[in-house]
């Protein structure tokens, strides 16, 4: 006979966690600074990866990775539980794997803020203008009214075409010039500029279309030639070699299985059913195209490298990659927060970057001057210049409403205590009263991520 703990862990679709975490925990100790180094101490350190520790005792995430920079020093670079094996559904013969600081990571929309630096790269390089008109670039882009929309209205998530059609096929992600055409040919919800809405895939396919036809390159080859090989990241690309597909984290359906109306919401706004969308970023087809939007991969050490180099105003290991002009261009707010009509939440854009808020924001506690993105689901990825830190937590658990929730913003409150702000004391504001707010906001974001 099956145990109450069993039955409700197939109820609930989560995952056998071990007592001790130890045995599912790997990091090297030589690669982590001495706290002093980021002006913290070992219990604020110990205190953060403990919120990382709960989170995974929920049971949703199957693997968990984190990377915390303060300072510029690495705080944080550990990972648990398994990058393979060990989800709810799996047989209880699968081989497993254990997620590691180098285990590569799908950033599903992570991918736009990097997507999005290219863009301003090409500017910087006077290769174009935000201000100009998309149909410049792409003349088919003018159907059905659009001729007049720029490109920073797109990067902006104000370009008036927020999402596919709802009949489209999902695999015509797999066919980017089908995908182009279809975005081309949609006549907008709104003029551009007018109404605010999150793009989830359509603006990251035209912004790496223009990419494509003004540099000659495809995004990953502009991305390789301009970030990946002068760094010199393992990963850190549009999909994946055939030889690295393996070695990419298992995504997982996980938490307790969604019910109408919760189901129709997702369903329409993901033009497929929640499990579909997980079990296409599990086939390799997926990692053998490029969605500028959505298949980035990366391990957490390159993506919160990444945003240790916006950070440094475009300045990495004596490296100049971008002016520090262009990164103060694309996390300047583009408008006042304001009401989402894709997330039907308030939110604060940049051009490419989600940004923060105060009492509360996306992350964290009076989190105004930071700015970074969501991937589908609980990857958080941001840069927090008042607190000097550049963040990437890497998930695999694709749960948009269960017990992880409360434990994710508890993460996000204790990185933004732990973290203090360089400006001084900030106000006192209980976790409690955070809790709800930021719990509601991320509920509504999961679903477009």
């Amino acid at each position: 006979m099956k145990s109450f703990r069993q039955v409700k862990s197939k109820l609930l679709r989560t995952i056998s966690v071990p007592t001790d975490l130890s045995a599912v925990t790997t990091y090297d100790p030589a690669r982590e600074a001495d706290p002093a180094d980021g002006d913290m101490s070992r219990a604020d350190v110990a205190a953060i990866w403990k919120s990382v520790e709960d989170l995974y005792r929920t049971g949703i995430m199957p693997g968990i990775s984190l990377c915390l920079r303060r300072h510029g020093h690495v705080m944080i670079n550990r990972a648990i539980g398994h990058s393979h094996g060990n989800g709810p559904g799996d047989p209880p013969d699968t081989p497993k794997r254990l997620m590691t600081p180098e285990t590569p990571v799908c950033q599903y929309s992570a991918s736009k803020a990097v997507t999005a630096m290219m863009i301003h790269l090409l500017a910087e390089q006077e290769e174009i203008s935000l201000s100009d008109p998309i149909a410049r670039y792409i003349p088919e882009f003018a159907a059905n009214g659009k001729q007049d929309t720029t490109i920073y209205q797109l990067i902006s998530h104000h370009g008036g075409i927020p999402l596919p059609p709802p009949d489209a096929d999902p695999e015509i992600l797999f066919d980017p010039d089908a995908f182009i055409k279809l975005i081309c040919d949609l006549k907008p919800a709104s003029r551009g500029g007018q109404r605010m809405a999150y793009h989830a895939v359509t603006g990251g396919a035209i912004l790496g279309e223009i990419i494509r036809r003004v540099s000659g390159l495809n995004l990953a080859d502009f991305l390789d030639q301009n970030v990946r090989q002068p760094l010199g990241f393992r990963h850190f690309t549009f999909g994946a070699d055939e030889s690295d597909i393996a070695r990419i984290a298992t995504n997982h359906d996980t938490g307790p299985p969604l019910l109408y109306p919760v189901s129709a919401i997702a369903k329409r706004a993901l033009t497929i059913t929640w499990a579909e969308v997980v079990a296409i970023a599990n086939k390799p087809g997926f990692y053998r195209t490029l969605i500028p939007a959505a298949n980035l991969v990366a391990t957490a050490d390159e993506m919160s490298q990444f945003f240790q180099l916006l950070l440094n105003g475009g300045a990495l290991n004596g490296l100049q990659l971008f002016k520090p002009a262009t990164v103060r261009q694309a996390i300047s707010e583009s408008g006042r927060m304001w009401f989402d009509g894709t997330m039907v939440i308030p939110m604060r854009y940049s051009a490419g970057f989600m940004l923060g808020a105060s009492p509360v924001g996306l992350w964290g506690p009076y989190c105004e001057s930071a700015y970074g993105h969501v991937g589908f689901i609980n990857i958080f990825c941001w840069a927090d210049p008042e607190r000097d830190i550049a963040v990437s937590l890497q998930t695999t658990g694709k749960c948009l409403i269960g017990p992880h929730l409360p434990a994710l913003v508890r993460f996000l409150f204790t990185v933004g205590r732990r973290c203090k702000p360089e400006s001084g004391s900030q106000p006192d504001i209980s976790e409690r009263k955070l809790l709800r707010p930021l719990q509601k906001m991320l509920r509504r974001l999961l679903l477009h991520m």
